[in-house]
């Protein structure tokens, strides 16, 4: 039981494909710390590399002083579990109080860059929750803010429309500071993240 629990597969999605054998080592631990999401020991380290965001400006996921991040890497032409993992996000924040909503930034970092611009995302993130940020740019910029979090990416299946799929995790993280803590899978309940994000706001480190 202890070699299963010390090793988590990393779940690629919007397109169905694997994860190129990605694996996440002592994610998964017996001590969930009282999360119903998957507590990260030792945690994963955000970089503090700056990406673009809707309005244009640079902003950096390390430096941005909301008390907990809520963070997801995805693309606006995921034909589904992009919306489900936003949808959920969506859903969990209007189960807590609003001052508890405040104290929360959700992102979403697109795994999309050449067709996700910043209206494109803005467009996208305002049918979820028009306080979502949404963040682009060069590609290898955002390969190299996923590198530390496990997050893996690529370009996937061809489409008979034209266009393509986006192989990725569908992982949700929750960072606090530059510290990815907890992360929340497909599996999550909107009901089970909003308990988890409460005790979050409560740590130390939130507060």
């Amino acid at each position: 039981m202890a070699g299963a629990l010390a090793a988590l597969a990393l779940l690629a999605g919007c397109g169905g494909g694997n994860n190129g054998g990605a694996i996440v080592s002592g994610v998964d631990r017996p001590d969930t710390h009282g999360y119903l999401g998957t507590y990260l020991d030792p945690p994963f380290v955000v970089p503090d590399i700056a990406l673009t965001d809707t309005s244009g400006q640079q902003v950096s996921l390390a430096a941005e002083p909301a008390p907990l991040k809520v963070v997801f890497f995805g693309y606006t032409h995921c034909p589904d579990i992009c919306q489900i993992m936003m949808s959920t996000i969506a859903s969990a924040l209007v189960r807590i109080p609003a001052a508890e909503r405040a104290r929360v930034q959700v992102t979403f970092v697109t795994t999309d860059p050449a067709r996700d611009t910043g209206p494109v995302l803005r467009a996208y993130l305002d049918h979820f929750n028009a306080h979502f940020a949404g963040l682009t740019g060069p590609l290898p910029k955002i390969m190299r803010l996923a590198s530390p979090l496990k997050v893996y990416l690529a370009k996937g299946t061809k489409l008979a429309s034209g266009g393509y799929e986006v192989e990725h995790t569908t992982y949700v993280f929750a960072v606090l500071g530059t510290r990815a803590t907890v992360i929340w899978t497909q599996g999550t309940s909107p009901s089970d993240m909003a308990a988890d994000i409460t005790k979050l706001l409560k740590t130390k480190e939130s507060a």
